[in-house]
């Protein structure tokens, strides 16, 4: 069964953008994984093809109605796996993780919902279960670019995309801390050297190494997950 990507959203022509290069434009080429948009104002109804409408209460900005997006939403779970969860690109969601990526990876697909203006009626996202995921801490125009953050995170941990998938276990919050610095040729550059570590042949030091400096990076600079990590040390 091959991973599908249903995207809703009201700028089709956005995709694949990049998704279409690099390892998921390769993977898409091979069939490796699907990908269907769908243009939400094809389920208006008045001839201006209006999607969206003033808050309720007032406000500024405008709504993108629980009857179109869910018309949408409804036309996507047709077409997708059974199975297949739905989710909507929101700053307010629960945030994207490495292991989130890797579950849904595991999956049959995704359905996206992508908003636009000052977001989406409340009653759809209730009335049709929908998730709201979030890829970090920021506001975008749309949820169109953080789809495909979504889906590039997503599509390299599919069996055969990635050409070393050994190398994904070694990641950056694969193992739950950030990953250690890597180094190639030349030997030295601008008055640097490649530690003398990486180039003596013991591996066991070289493992030893990486570790260490994996858990000094993640201390400095992400000290909520080293506190996690040193948590669920045994």
């Amino acid at each position: 069964m091959t991973w599908r990507a249903i995207v809703l959203t009201l700028f089709p022509d956005m995709f694949p953008g990049p998704l279409g290069l690099s390892l998921a434009g390769k993977a898409l080429a091979e069939s490796k994984w699907a990908l269907e948009t769908i243009d939400i104002r094809d389920f208006t109804t008045d001839k201006h093809r209006s999607v969206d409408d003033t808050p309720a209460g007032g406000g500024a900005g405008m709504v993108m109605r629980a009857d179109v997006a869910g018309a949408a939403i409804d036309a996507a779970r047709k077409c997708a796996t059974p199975g297949t969860p739905t989710f909507y690109l929101s700053p307010r969601g629960r945030p994207l993780t490495q292991e989130r990526a890797r579950a849904l990876a595991e999956g049959p697909g995704v359905v996206l919902l992508c908003g636009r203006f000052e977001g989406v009626d409340e009653r759809v996202l209730e009335a049709r279960d929908v998730e709201e995921i979030s890829i970090g801490d920021y506001v975008l125009s749309g949820g169109e670019l953080a789809a495909m953050v979504l889906l590039d995170a997503v599509i390299r941990l599919l069996p055969g995309v990635a050409g070393n998938e050994v190398s994904l276990e070694d990641e950056s919050f694969a193992s739950g801390l950030l990953e250690y610095p890597h180094y190639t040729r030349p030997r030295e550059w601008a008055g640097r050297a490649i530690p003398d570590v990486l180039l003596s042949g013991d591996h066991k030091a070289i493992e030893t190494w990486r570790r260490e400096q994996a858990e000094a990076i993640t201390a400095a600079r992400r000290p909520d997950l080293y506190q996690r990590h040193r948590k669920d040390k045994p």
